[in-house]
């Protein structure tokens, strides 16, 4: 049935890809670098500011090229670390936004949308764009949603449940795992950098934390407003003042400001076991001190973007373009204006090169610290760099970021229009010096997050100490990574104790037909998918998942196989399958696969755990390639599967909440984790009567 490893379960989900195509004209010798013309000018021209009587500044870049203006409100206020009830911000922030006192959530977002505006509120700030002659309604509702946010016990809860939800599929998540966690171990968990939300801060917020907190803080007292677009400040400061100074002042909440955290006096591992983790993602890191306004500061952008700023960096062509380990590998390295913050090199890699890919990093960080930097490749580095910022201007959010980021970070007033200038001021030594200062080789915190009984053998021959962690950045003592297994056990045993805990080998024999029908979770998606599966004895089956949008039913995609031909399909677009699926899919004897394994196929390779379970591991070798299955210890039953798929890629599906259905234990439960999507099976029937034509 579904557990089928040689079953085509991916579901495909469109990007659209937009290529930018350089015409060229005429005759050029590609083997000659272009001559660089004058550097372009960035003129912002200086903002018009102006100041509320209740404490807001309002910047105005007036900018007639389209009838469009653009909002950014920033209440400036230092980091605030929320101990026990970490989370309550984020539920504040969902709330807001969602109607006011005076206008009922769903009239608000639709008049929003009639006037061909977007209006965001967050805890912290929030944006409006509109075109310039909704100018004063879009406004006056922007307002409205900042000062008098509709705050319901019912959204209340609604935004709680959702978070809590989000933090449990998340358990297992090896990016959400070390996001946490490197943070953590960064600035420490009593830091406002450090801290993060769980299951037990969100259970201590109350509704009446969130009112008190909004109260708090969401005062104009040191408020920012960005304007950018088509409007005359003389023009937009009597309706800002109509519609913002009735936003009444507060007392200033005492927040310090955050401290610099020290870093490891040596060079550390901080490993994270996740026994359920098919690769490994392995993150360099130490903080840093550095600000906008530093004399380096240009140096030492210029040194991350070298080293790993993007697909010519040291590390994507160390890793993925001459080793083929990961898809990407990057750096980054941030600056605030309290200067706490950090540098980062990472990559996702498969368990089995993760030893390699911590000495490979180590010798590419070393690279840019010992060894002056290429001309040639400098020289291409600033073009690239300049390119992406004289772009970005170009945008509105960019230029009011830009506005914001002088006025906060007290840069001098031609900081951006000699940006171009200070950029093509650095020179290798310059870049070689920044390196050394804020890339800290010798000080660094390795924290790996993936299975420790396939990676840590590796890294404890490369030397650095390692230091164990939990999900949640808790010392813990070295994993037990390898249990015994019991004597005379074999991988057929566990096979066979499968079948009998299910419902036993005639049972599942007697099932001729399986139809699964299933809801199934894609994160961000505004809709619900279904999904229905049908399979008949011996090899016939079909997948199709269908959403309804916007009162239209839809099929995302399809895959069918009919005994002797298949193909997938989506977007109306029909891919047949090549022989090797061809031949797998023919290949496949039953719809229990449990049933027809040989014990020469099937090897037990250790006890894992999965999930929190402790689980046997048995490699399947079929038709010359492997995968592994996961059977629970105390159970029997299926866990986890994982097959190598064409691009190399492991794939991951967890299996859960079995039920009886007709004497039989199935899966309600099904999981690709690397993906974040969740088949929740609504129905399950047996032997129903399925005709050849459905396939």
């Amino acid at each position: 049935m579904l557990k089928n490893n040689k079953m085509k379960k991916n579901i495909i989900i469109s990007i659209l890809i937009l290529f930018v195509f350089n015409l060229n004209f005429g005759q050029i010798d590609r083997t000659k670098q272009p001559d660089s013309g004058p550097d372009p000018e960035i003129k912002f021209g200086t903002p018009k500011t102006f100041k509320l009587k209740n404490g807001i500044q309002v910047l105005v870049v007036e900018d007639d090229k389209l009838p469009v203006v653009t909002y950014s409100l920033r209440i400036d206020r230092n980091p605030i670390f929320d101990g026990e009830k970490v989370g309550v911000s984020s539920i504040l922030s969902a709330m807001l936004g969602n109607g006011t006192t005076s206008i009922p959530k769903d009239d608000f977002n639709e008049e929003v949308e009639f006037l061909g505006a977007s209006i965001s509120v967050t805890f912290g700030g929030g944006s409006a764009n509109t075109l310039t002659k909704n100018n004063a309604r879009v406004l006056e509702l922007w307002s409205d949603a900042i000062i008098n946010p509709l705050l319901t016990e019912e959204e209340f809860d609604k935004e709680k449940t959702k978070l809590l939800e989000s933090l449990k599929s998340d358990v297992n998540n090896i990016d959400a795992i070390s996001s946490r966690v490197s943070s953590a171990l960064s600035y420490g968990k009593n830091h406002p950098y450090g801290e993060f939300t769980t299951e037990q801060s969100l259970k201590n917020v109350e509704f009446s934390d969130v009112i008190e907190y909004h109260s708090k803080y969401n005062i104009p007292n040191n408020a920012y407003i960005v304007v950018v677009g088509d409007v005359k400040a003389k023009d937009l400061k009597a309706i800002l003042k109509e519609k913002f100074e009735p936003w009444k002042k507060g007392k200033l909440p005492v927040n310090p400001e955050p401290i610099y955290t020290d870093n490891v006096g040596l060079t550390e591992v901080n490993f994270i076991d996740v026994p359920s983790a098919t690769q490994s993602t392995v993150i360099f890191t130490n903080n840093t001190p550095l600000k906008q306004t530093d004399e380096d500061y240009f140096a030492a952008l210029l040194a991350n973007q070298v080293l790993g700023g993007g697909s010519e960096g040291y590390l994507f062509k160390n890793l993925r373009d001459d080793n083929g380990w990961t898809y990407g590998a990057y750096s980054g390295l941030g600056s605030n204006r309290y200067g706490v913050s950090r540098f980062t090199a990472e990559a996702k890699v498969r368990n089995s090169v993760t030893d390699s890919t911590v000495t490979e990093i180590v010798k590419e960080i070393s690279r840019i610290r010992t060894e002056n930097v290429d001309p040639q490749r400098l020289k291409d580095v600033k073009a690239a760099y300049l390119g992406n910022f004289i772009f970005s201007t170009e945008r509105a959010a960019t230029v009011a970021s830009f506005a914001l980021g002088q006025k906060l970070n007290n840069l001098p007033d031609d900081y951006y229009e000699t940006f171009i200038e200070n950029i093509n001021k650095v020179t290798a030594q310059d870049l070689k010096k920044a390196a050394n200062k804020y890339f800290k080789l010798g000080n660094t915190r390795i924290i790996i997050v993936g299975r420790g009984s396939e990676v840590v053998s590796g890294l404890e021959e490369i030397g650095f100490p390692i230091n164990y962690f939990d999900k949640f950045a808790n010392p813990v003592a070295k994993p037990i990574f390898n249990k015994a297994i019991p004597e005379g056990l074999t991988a057929l045993d566990v096979v066979n104790n499968y079948v009998i805990k299910v419902g036993g080998r005639e049972n599942l024999e007697s099932i001729q037909t399986l139809v699964m029908k299933a809801d199934v979770t894609i994160p961000g998606a505004p809709f619900v998918p279904k999904a229905t599966m049908r399979q008949k004895f011996p090899n016939k089956y079909s997948q199709k998942i269908e959403a309804n949008m916007q009162g239209q039913k839809m099929t995302l995609t399809k895959t069918t196989f009919d005994g002797e031909r298949g193909y997938t399909e989506m977007q109306g677009q029909r891919v047949e399958f090549d022989e090797t699926q061809l031949n797998e899919s023919k290949s496949v004897k039953g719809l229990f696969s449990e049933l027809y394994y040989t014990a020469e196929q099937l090897e037990l390779v250790s006890i894992n755990s999965v999930n929190f379970e402790d689980a046997y591991k048995i490699k399947v070798t079929q038709d010359g390639k492997e995968s592994h299955r996961y059977y629970s210890v105390e159970t029997g039953l299926l866990l986890s599967t994982e097959v190598t798929d064409d691009n190399n890629n492991v794939v991951t599906t967890n299996f859960g909440d079995y039920r009886s259905v007709n004497n039989i234990m199935l899966p309600f439960f099904m999981e690709y984790p690397a993906q974040k999507l969740e088949f929740k099976t609504t129905e399950f029937e047996l032997n129903k009567e399925i005709k050849d034509s459905s396939f």
